[in-house]
C-alpha cells in the first residue's frame, strides 16, 4: 500500500475520532494469526465459489505483513485492538494460542488472545491461558462446524464463567450460515452458564433481533459492531432500522469491531456507517473507546 495512500487514511480516521474528544479507538474484532493460516483464511475469501453465495467478491484491502499492519492501526490511532485467532479443526488450538501468545509478547496494545475447540484437551489449555491471564478467546462456529453446547465444551464455559474471562463468538449465520451457527446454542449456554461474558460478533447477523432478545435477559452479553452497516454487508445482512432503538437501550454493552484487516473498504468506512446511524456521539464515545476500555481495563504494561 503506498506511503501516501497509508498517510491520508490514517489521518482521516485520527480527524474521526479526534473531533469525539476520544484518546483513540478501542477495536475489539482484529484479526491476527499465525502467517501461513492468515494466507489460508485469505486464500478463502479469495474463492471463487464463495463469491455467489455472497453475491459479490470479497477483496482483502490490508493484504500485509503483521508488522505493517500493527503500524497502520497504531497510525490509525486504535489503541486497544484484538488478535482473535480461532481454530478450525481439531489440534490447531494450541498452536494458534502459542503464536498469539508471542504476538501479545511483542505488541502491548493488543489484546492477549486465544481461542479453543471442542476436544478433550480444551479444559486444560483453557484454564492454563485463563492462569497466565490471557484477556479474551475467540471461537467461530460457522468455521469450525461444532455447537456451542458441545459436551466436551460445557468444563470450558464453566471456567470462563467463573473467571469472567470474555469470548468473542461469532455464531450468527452471516455471511454464510451452516447447520451450527444462529442463537440456539449460544442461548442453551447461558442457560447453563449465565455470567458468561460473552461478545457476539457482527451484532449478530443477520439473526439481530434474536440476539438482541438475548441481551436483554443476560446483562453481561455484549455485541460487537463488526462489518454492520457499511454498504458492503448491508448488501448481504441489511440490519433493520426498526431495531435502531435497541442499540440505543444496549449503548454500554455495543463495542466497535471492524474485521481489520480482511475488510474490502477502507477502515474509515466502518466509521462513517457508525455516524450516519444518528444514534448520537454519546453513543458513538460509548462504543468506540469507553465501551471496551471498561470490559477489558487498561494496556498491559
Amino acid at each position: 500500500m503506498p506511503d501516501d495512500v497509508v498517510a491520508g487514511e490514517a489521518a482521516q480516521v485520527r480527524a474521526w475520532w479526534e473531533r469525539l474528544g476520544l484518546p483513540g479507538l478501542f477495536d475489539v474484532h482484529v484479526h491476527f494469526m499465525a502467517p501461513p493460516v492468515q494466507r489460508a483464511v485469505w486464500d478463502v475469501f479469495a474463492r471463487a465459489d464463495l463469491h455467489p453465495k455472497l453475491g459479490r467478491p470479497w477483496p482483502i484491502r490490508y493484504r500485509l505483513p503483521d508488522r505493517e499492519r500493527v503500524d497502520l492501526l497504531r497510525a490509525f490511532g486504535v489503541r486497544r485492538f484484538s488478535a482473535l485467532p480461532y481454530a478450525h479443526k481439531p489440534g490447531v488450538a494450541q498452536f494458534l494460542n502459542d503464536w498469539a501468545r508471542r504476538f501479545a509478547a511483542e505488541v502491548p496494545e493488543s489484546l492477549w488472545s486465544a481461542t479453543f475447540y471442542p476436544e478433550e484437551s480444551a479444559p486444560a489449555y483453557v484454564e492454563e491461558l485463563i492462569r497466565a491471564g490471557v484477556e479474551v478467546f475467540k471461537v467461530h462456529v460457522q468455521v469450525g462446524e461444532f455447537h456451542l453446547d458441545d459436551p466436551l465444551l460445557d468444563p470450558v464455559w464453566g471456567l470462563l464463567d467463573e473467571a469472567g474471562t470474555p469470548v468473542v463468538v461469532h455464531c450468527g449465520s452471516g455471511p454464510v450460515g451452516n447447520e451450527f451457527t444462529g442463537p440456539g446454542s449460544l442461548a442453551r449456554v447461558l442457560a447453563r452458564h449465565p455470567g458468561l461474558a460473552v461478545v457476539v460478533a457482527h451484532l449478530g447477523a443477520p439473526e439481530y433481533a434474536d440476539f438482541l432478545a438475548l441481551a436483554d435477559t443476560h446483562p453481561r452479553l455484549r455485541l460487537d459492531t463488526t462489518m454492520v452497516f457499511t454498504d458492503f454487508f448491508e448488501h448481504i445482512d441489511a440490519f433493520p432500522t426498526d431495531l435502531l432503538p435497541r442499540l440505543v437501550d444496549l449503548q454500554d454493552r455495543v463495542l466497535l469491531g471492524s474485521d481489520f484487516p480482511s475488510i474490502p473498504y477502507p477502515y474509515l468506512h466502518q466509521l462513517e456507517s457508525l455516524e450516519r446511524l444518528q444514534l448520537g456521539d454519546e453513543w458513538l464515545r460509548a462504543v468506540c473507546w469507553h465501551n471496551g476500555s471498561a470490559l477489558f481495563g487498561p494496556a498491559r504494561g
